[in-house]
Order: C-alpha cells, then structure tokens, then sequence
C-alpha cells in the first residue's frame, strides 16, 4: 500500500503539468510501473489530447505488458475522439490499475471500471482520493454544480490596504510576488475582471512567462457595454481571447474586433454557468473589491490567494476585511509562501 501512494503521488504531481491548458478536460496523470520501475509516465496534452494513459503506455512500450497502472482519474470507457483508454490499457496487458477516483462525467462514470474488471484486470480505487478531487475540482463542479473552481486573488498592504487614499493605480507587491500571478494564471482556464478594473488600471492579463504560450479567455464583466475600446484587453485579442459579459446595450462595435458577446447581464449564477457550458473549469478573479464582495456574498470562491507586503502602509486606503471573506465562504490556511519581500498566503474552503 505505501508504493501505492508513493506512485500515485507521483502521478498527481505529473498531472499538475496540465492544470489550466487540458480544459474542457480535466488533468490527469498516469505512471505506468513494472517490477518497481517506473516504465511510462503521461499527463494529458493540451486541449485535452492526448489522454495521459496514451502517453504513458506510448513511453511504456512493450513492458507495460503485466505492469501496474496509476492513474488520478477513472480511464475513460467511452468513444469520443480517442478510443477509451481503458481498453487501451486492456490491450496492452496491464495486470493491475490502481485509481484515485472516479469520473464524474456521465458518459464516464464507472463505464471505465467496469471495461478493466471485465477484462479480468485487478482494480484498486480510491488511493489519494481527495487529493486527485482537488486537483481537478473544477471539472467535478462543472458536473455537479454547473460552474468551474473559483480561485479569488488579492494584494494587500501590510495594514490590510487593497488602494491607496489617492485611488490611484499603485503596485503593492514586488516582482517576484507578480511573475507569481502570471504562473497561476497559466494554471487556469480563463481570468475575470470587472469593466471597473479595465477603466481604473487598463490590465493586460496575459500570462506572460518564458515558454508559456497557451492561450487562455480574459474575461470582462461589462453590463451596459462600456469596456473602452483602446484598452489594452482589446487591442490584444491576437495575444488571447476576450469573451465579455453584458446585460443591455449593442455590442456589435465589440464583435467586429473579434470579442465574444454573452447577454447574461451580471448574474454571477448566470456568468459561471455559461462559462462551465464552454468548457471552463478553472477560473481566476483579478478583479476589484467591489465585485470581490459579490462574489463573497453569492459565496463562490474555492480558493483564495492573498499577496501580502507588510512593508507597505497606506493609512485611509481602502480596506479588505479578510477575516469577514474567510468567515463567509469558509476558507482555511493551507500553506504560506515568501516572495522575496512579499508573503503569499493560500487558503481553500474547509471540508
């Protein structure tokens, strides 16, 4: 049982590979191990192809012949683009597949299971089954509750500050503390912000990371279509896609640049849903404290990632009141982290 685990934490650590570029599909990982040797290991390809078992058992070869298999998530038993893997892993003789959880995906949902027990293969589940949920938790609420994983992302000031008495736009953390944000960018799927946020601070909200290149929606909240079209979100739809969210008021001007319209107005219910019917399950908030709050009182936010200098003061600023957002969605500290001058403190929603 502990080489179970050794390996299955291995192959969560492969699938984290994927996080933010498998969307709709959700990341898996899968090692392939043969009389205590790791012979194959896969993570699922960008865009969802190919599968991480077709990797692994591509790297594996002839020696996953009487191997044992782990796998994050239940291989999939139904014929979409790909055959199911789990008869690829029939096919290839695998001995013994070891799961962490099961597909939540109704075409899935045990078929896969059922292909390798009736194919005479040993099957354990369950091995880190939590943490295989987690690191997909998004595509288990695209199933079960029609949205992806919220991740809410802030910057305070060392007495509690999200900006300064002037207003104005001022950075709070040093660049360490911001390349950080780039790299969870590139682990989601999509990243909101507020039409407020585009006038205030005209954000890029691309990931701009050396050898990152996927390309992922920047998402603007806009109800009465007011988003300027000189903004740096929209003279850069070549660098990535910019999907907006209105209620009223003729986009067409939008649409010509090359803009995604979607008439939902900002029901938060509403935004999250569509996004979860595009294949989102992933999504990170940069946007300001007034539709942070809303976000807080509707009760989405999964994750919360708050940067922190405590260096910086800024008397008469405008406040974030944490211990009320923790209180409200439930959050818990989950792991502390230095950037340079700056401290990241990551929570997620207690079990």
């Amino acid at each position: 049982m502990s080489d179970d685990i050794e390996h299955m934490r291995t192959a969560l650590s492969v699938a984290r590979r994927g996080l933010g570029r498998t969307a709709p599909n959700p990341a898996v990982g899968c090692v392939i191990v043969k009389k205590g040797v790791v012979v194959g290991r896969g993570w699922t390809g960008d865009g969802g192809r190919p599968h991480a078992e077709t990797m692994a058992l591509k790297q594996a070869g002839a020696e996953a012949n009487g191997s044992t298999v782990y796998v994050t998530l239940e291989p999939c038993g139904h014929h979409g683009k790909t055959p199911p893997c789990a008869e690829a892993l029939v096919k290839a003789g695998v001995r013994r597949v070891v799961v962490a959880c099961i597909d939540p995906n109704p075409q899935v949902l045990g078929k896969g299971i059922e292909i390798l027990k009736g194919a005479g293969i040993e099957v354990m589940l369950g091995v880190l089954e939590n943490e295989a949920i987690g690191l997909n938790q998004g595509f288990f609420w695209r199933f079960k509750e029609s949205r992806p994983m919220v991740t809410l992302k802030m910057a305070v000031t060392g007495d509690g500050m999200i900006a300064p008495p002037s207003g104005k736009r001022e950075w709070i953390t040093g660049e360490l503390a911001r390349r950080h944000v780039h790299l969870m960018r590139s682990q989601h799927d999509a990243i909101l912000t507020a039409v407020g946020t585009v006038k205030n601070d005209n954000p890029l909200l691309t990931t701009r990371l050396e050898g990152v290149t996927h390309k992922i929606p920047r998402i603007i909240l806009d109800r009465k279509l007011e988003t300027p079209l000189d903004s740096q979100l929209m003279r850069t739809l070549n660098e990535a896609p910019v999907w907006i969210f209105h209620g009223e008021g003729d986009g067409r001007k939008y649409e010509k640049r090359g803009a995604r319209l979607f008439n939902v107005g900002h029901d938060l219910k509403a935004v999250l849903a569509k996004l979860a019917e595009e294949g989102i399950t992933r999504l990170f908030f940069e946007g300001g404290g007034t539709v942070l709050q809303e976000f807080v009182r509707c009760g989405y936010g999964d994750r919360f990632l708050l940067y922190k200098n405590p260096a910086k003061q800024w008397p008469r600023g405008r406040a974030l009141n944490f211990p009320e957002i923790q209180a409200k969605l439930g959050l818990k500290l989950e792991e502390t982290q230095g950037l340079g001058e700056d401290l990241l403190e990551i929570y997620g929603r207690s079990a």
